[in-house]
């Protein structure tokens, strides 16, 4: 007879879930710019969007997707973290499997695939404010000290995510675009936020800012519950 894992388990589990989507999103648009690079020789794309079209292409498809899967399996104190997880999920496999728009003679197919992209990724940088401004501060109970500490963390982090999609967006402007273009400001932009969520979800995981042992005993017991 198979034995069920203990609450102690699950909640390791749903831990290492965690650190494996801030670990992917931290690092993905270094392995991507840096593997390019080696491969290439020196520069960035003009987005990370556009290292689908690179030999990385494997390596950027399959990181969003695994985001993707992992966003699927989140959890939380009510059905909003399950939605928000449904939906950040859907638009991370959009953005890997729809690709953007390409330079050279695009059709009309390839611009109705790229505006897609473009929605499933403004979606899903605001799907991860959204998580990190709204889902990741909650708690159940009175919060411990370091608590506080990663609620002050994820707000920053969320209010960064906004800012980078607004610069972007600003960026975008064809003057503006024209005279920053040698920068590859999208790519720095896209960068900042996908490792800002990275990061916040590290410390979702307890990489960093953890709880003392006995308070994280008693939140662990507390989400062990909820999740049975």
């Amino acid at each position: 007879m198979n034995q069920q894992p203990g609450p102690g388990q699950l909640v390791r589990d749903y831990l290492f879930l965690r650190k494996a989507v801030g670990i992917i999103g931290f690092a993905l648009p270094s392995v991507l710019a840096i593997g390019n690079m080696i491969l290439h020789g020196p520069g960035l794309e003009r987005s990370i969007s556009y290292y689908y079209y690179t030999d990385l292409r494997n390596v950027f498809v399959g990181s969003l997707c695994a985001i993707g899967v992992f966003l699927m399996s989140t959890k939380g104190y009510d059905k909003r973290d399950a939605v928000a997880g449904g939906l950040a999920s859907v638009f991370a496999v959009g953005v890997a499997l729809l690709p953007t728009t390409p330079d050279s003679n695009p059709t009309w197919e390839d611009k109705i695939i790229g505006a897609l992209h473009l929605t499933s990724a403004a979606l899903l940088f605001l799907t991860f404010a959204y998580f990190c401004l709204r889902l990741f501060t909650l708690t159940a109970g009175n919060p411990t000290p370091r608590k506080l500490m990663r609620n002050r963390v994820y707000r920053i982090c969320g209010w960064i995510i906004l800012a980078c999609i607004g610069l972007i967006a600003v960026v975008h402007i064809p003057s503006i675009e024209a005279m920053l273009a040698s920068v590859k400001p999208v790519f720095w932009l896209e960068a900042l936020a996908v490792m800002t969520f990275g990061f916040a979800w590290l410390t979702k995981g307890e990489m960093i800012l953890k709880d003392e042992e006995s308070a994280t005993s008693k939140e662990q017991a507390g989400a062990a519950k909820k999740s049975g």
